[in-house]
């Protein structure tokens, strides 16, 4: 089994104000993460520059213009209170994008059995017409666009275990029939979307909410009854994990109570779909984590279960 891992420093040129939770800092912990001796089977690759065109997979194309217009020369731009833009977030969500489609490449061509993509800024609250949560585009979204349209993949399933709803993700996949999404999430919590009674125009998007203070015993239960069958029911050419690890019980941006070693779980329970039903393949693309100490050590235990481990 190859696991492929997608970085590049671009992802630091992303800067945010002083205090901001999603900070250059989550990847010098993942990076140190990773540096153990665990991982030096991991085949080690750099970001390529996706075209801004990419974005049009799930974004208009008036969007996408007006997104890049905005990014100022110098110093840092607001979107709204949480997003921002400064002169480096172009090429820093660039990379993420061409990263995550790289991966698939790999994943979808058999050089690799699956891929974890570790770049910033986040993506999946990105909605097609609206930048938020921090995101700019949606990288995982986009990813599952690219599956289709440069693979020929029927069906691809997106899995988002990031503890703030994806409500971008949903958005772009709400009427399509082709992409199932499924996702555990806090609730109430920040964007406020992704009930259970939220199911998409073709059934096709699985919301399991999760209270303040769930567990991992909780949190196993909810992916073992709701996600995963639905997930084998689908039977997926690939499956793309939107991969947040802020419902860790150290993250300070949500209050569920999960360890380390529930990522890696979840991770060995969707590879084995993926192994039965996908021919393996998984990409995993990085999304939130601010608990630099929970997001290095859930890296570690997702990456090892994606090597096997």
């Amino acid at each position: 089994m190859t696991t492929l891992y997608v970085s590049h420093p671009a992802s630091f040129d992303h800067e945010v104000p002083e205090g901001h939770p999603e900070r250059p800092a989550r990847m010098r912990a993942i990076e140190r993460a990773l540096e153990d001796e665990r991982f030096a089977a991991l085949v080690r690759v750099q970001a390529p520059r996706a075209d801004p065109s990419a974005a049009t997979l799930v974004h208009p194309a008036d969007y996408v213009e007006a997104l890049i217009a905005a990014v100022p020369e110098h110093g840092m731009v607001a979107i709204d209170s949480d997003t921002i833009l400064s002169s480096g977030s172009l090429e820093a969500t660039l990379r993420a994008m061409g990263g995550a489609n790289h991966a698939v490449d790999a994943v979808m061509g058999g050089e690799c059995t699956n891929a974890f993509v570790a770049m910033r800024p986040p993506g999946h609250h990105a909605e097609r017409t609206q930048a938020m949560g921090f995101c700019l585009f949606n990288h995982a979204a986009i990813a599952a666009r690219h599956a289709q349209a440069a693979h020929g993949a029927e069906r691809v399933a997106l899995v988002d275990w990031d503890v703030h709803h994806g409500n971008g993700s949903q958005d772009i996949f709400w009427d399509d029939g082709n992409v199932l999404y499924c996702s555990t999430h806090q609730m109430p919590l920040y964007p406020g979307t992704g009930a259970a009674s939220e199911r998409g125009e073709k059934n096709t998007i699985v919301n399991v909410p999760l209270r303040a203070n769930d567990d991992g015993e909780i949190f196993r239960d909810a992916f073992e009854t709701a996600i995963l069958p639905r997930l084998e029911a689908f039977q997926p050419d690939l499956i793309v994990i939107s991969a947040g690890f802020d419902g860790h019980r150290l993250d300070p941006l949500a209050n569920l109570r999960l360890e380390a070693e529930d990522y890696g779980w979840a991770t060995r329970r969707i590879m084995e779909i993926a192994g039965r039903r996908a021919g393996g393949r998984v990409v995993s693309v990085l999304e939130g984590g601010y608990s630099l100490e929970g997001l290095s050590k859930s890296v570690a235990a997702h990456v090892h279960a994606l090597m096997g481990g």
